[in-house]
């Protein structure tokens, strides 16, 4: 039967949540890059409190965010600065900024917002290209080129020792590029459950590969976007499905939109229903809500929903 994974944010960190959350969901994650490391301890102490579901750590890894102070709506040919030093906009890790170049895009968040760096000194001076919001902790794409960044962040590593500490079993690598990164992640993390998320284009190119080093990956559908066209990423799934089919005990999640309508309806449409039978036709050992009950208004009937779907499924190949 394919697990329910659920991320745990303002709308479900609470005690309603937790106890609903036995017998229902098979793992809690927390995602590092909306969870400040002192919050961390806390968290894990009072799930522990209410719910026997055990957690997963979702490390940041090799992404570029920004922080700003507040959401803004930038139109096109406007401008606005980035800086390590002024406090209004920023991006996460600092020496990102150092490594931009005047003429790189950079397309930030998933509301079209794509900018173009006019100048560049110790700060980048960004003239909006395609209008969107401004966004605080939004992911940010490079899309003329790559930038080599560590699979880990500092940030990464003091969770891991305090989930260490703390007897956390199940960790998650985001932005996974490679062989290398998989077995860094397996020596750091020997005896722990490991999740190895798919959401770059590095990934899928070297996924035949990568899977020889791995037993759980997690198909990130929002963060792939920003590398693979959508209407390709329905191609991009059911081919990493294909490549896997010979790996019996290996198993792939599926990650992002699953229920993107149901943030704010208590119901979802017919298409998300559509696409997730399709994701458990073609194999899906388990589904993530992440925004759904993260920060959406109806977390448990998300949950409810996709048990729903498991069933429908299920009874359909009997």
């Amino acid at each position: 039967m394919s697990k329910i994974i659920c991320t745990l944010g303002p709308q479900s960190l609470n005690k309603e949540f937790l106890k609903f959350s036995n017998k229902k969901i098979h793992l809690l994650r927390l995602n590092m890059s909306h969870l400040s490391l002192n919050k961390l301890s806390k968290a894990i102490i009072f799930i522990r409190k209410y719910s026997t579901v055990p957690i997963c750590i979702d490390t940041e890894g090799a992404q570029i965010r920004i922080q700003v102070k507040r959401k803004k709506f930038f139109k096109k040919n406007q401008t606005f600065y980035i800086s390590n030093k002024r406090k209004n906009t920023k991006l996460y890790p600092e020496c990102v900024l150092n490594n931009l170049k005047k003429g790189d895009i950079l397309s930030i968040g998933f509301s079209n917002l794509y900018v173009k760096i006019i100048k560049k000194n110790e700060n980048a001076l960004c003239k909006v290209i395609s209008s969107g919001f401004l966004e605080n902790n939004k992911g940010v794409h490079l899309v003329n080129r790559k930038i080599k960044l560590n699979y880990l962040t500092a940030k990464d590593l003091e969770a891991i020792k305090i989930g260490k500490k703390l007897k956390i079993k199940n960790y998650a690598l985001s932005f996974t590029n490679s062989v290398k990164d998989i077995v860094q992640f397996n020596q750091l993390l020997k005896d722990e459950n490991k999740i190895f998320k798919i959401e770059t284009k590095n990934a899928i190119k070297s996924f035949k590969k990568i899977l020889k080093y791995g037993d759980q990956f997690l198909i990130d559908r929002g963060d792939l976007s920003k590398d693979v066209k959508i209407e390709n990423i329905p191609v991009v799934q059911r081919n990493l499905f294909k490549l896997k089919q010979k790996y019996k005990n290996k198993k792939i999640y599926i990650a992002t939109n699953l229920l993107e309508s149901m943030l704010e309806n208590n119901y979802p449409t017919r298409g998300e229903a559509n696409d997730i039978f399709n994701s458990l036709e073609m194999g899906a050992a388990g589904l993530v809500l992440a925004a759904e009950t993260a920060v959406g208004k109806h977390p448990q009937d998300s949950v409810r929903f996709l048990q729903k779907m498991i069933k429908a499924f299920i009874k359909s190949n009997l």
